[in-house]
């Protein structure tokens, strides 16, 4: 097994640190006068809140994760060793699996139901990072096949803690725009501002964890010219960190008791957030998702 380092743990500090200095700077220069969405005491506990909380759901989440790569990884002929050239290769690999795992997280409503907590902020800064799922459960498929080409399951939840910490720093709005090679090739705080935004032209874009390369390939990267407007196209008004990590499962399955057959009910989990049935002309239907969503350019985000 390879020993390598914890990367979240050991970044803990800096968290804290650049947290503070982004409170100092609205305390500077405030937001009012920047046009910022700047602090929110209430909205920060709950952020922080949903950070801790996952901690202790991921460890339980982890138990059968770690079972399930342990036994691909031993059933695989295949192994990588862990160099630093092939720990740069590894986090190229994750980087690509979690580009479609972040795009898949927005386009399937039950995975939405899990991802849509990171979104159900209307502020933008250093806190927002810590509002975390609780429910990741969803997550650990997309890397299976980093294990079935031999890569150490420990060596994936580095790349994932790397990636994790890397973006970390593009949630705030303090930074503008970097050098154009950087916002080239690097996911920026400026791209991430646009991937939280919750207009028409900006939804569902910008889903790079450490490289936006892939949105570039891929068709999803939008720019930031407008200034964006951050949380859901159907805000949730709750700072309940139960509420805010389950609300979705919820609507989802109220939407599920309303439906009228299975194609339904599939199309309910399995469709887009905003998905609604065909309803015979003059019908109404009665799901939870949100209707303005529904010329969303890739998905149709609801809450």
């Amino acid at each position: 097994m390879p020993h390598l380092p914890d990367v979240t743990l050991w970044s803990v500090p800096a968290f804290v640190l650049l947290t503070a200095v982004e409170l100092v700077s609205y305390r500077l220069r405030p937001a009012e006068r920047t046009g910022d969405a700047g602090y929110g005491a209430k909205d920060a506990a709950t952020s922080v809140t949903m950070g801790v909380g996952s901690l202790f759901f991921d460890a339980l989440w982890k138990i059968p994760i770690v079972a399930v790569y342990t036994a691909l990884y031993e059933l695989t002929p295949l192994r990588v060793p862990v160099h630093w050239w092939t720990l740069l290769l590894m986090l190229l690999a994750q980087d690509f699996l979690y580009y479609w795992s972040h795009r898949g997280h927005h386009v399937v409503r039950i995975l939405w139901a899990c991802h849509v907590v990171h979104h159900s902020s209307r502020r933008f800064n250093f806190t927002t990072a810590l509002r975390q799922p609780w429910t990741t459960l969803t997550v650990w498929p997309f890397y299976l096949p980093m294990i079935a080409l031999g890569v150490h399951p420990a060596a994936v939840a580095f790349c994932a803690s790397v990636n994790l910490v890397y973006q970390f720093w593009v949630h705030t709005e303090r930074v503008r725009k970097l050098p154009r090679p950087f916002e080239y090739v690097l996911n920026t705080a400026s791209h991430h501002r646009v991937h939280h935004a919750s207009q028409g032209g900006y939804l569902d874009r910008n889903f790079g964890g450490i490289l936006i390369v892939w949105d570039r390939l891929f068709g999803t990267f939008v720019p930031e010219t407008e200034r964006p407007v951050y949380g859901l196209t159907k805000n949730i008004h709750t700072y309940n960190p139960l509420r805010v990590a389950t609300h979705e499962y919820a609507a989802v399955l109220r939407d599920l008791r309303a439906a009228r057959d299975w194609r339904e009910r599939a199309g309910r989990v399995f469709r887009g957030p905003g998905w609604q049935p065909v309803r015979p002309e003059g019908e109404v239907s009665s799901g939870t998702a949100d209707p303005a969503s529904a010329s969303a350019p890739v998905r149709e985000r609801a809450a």
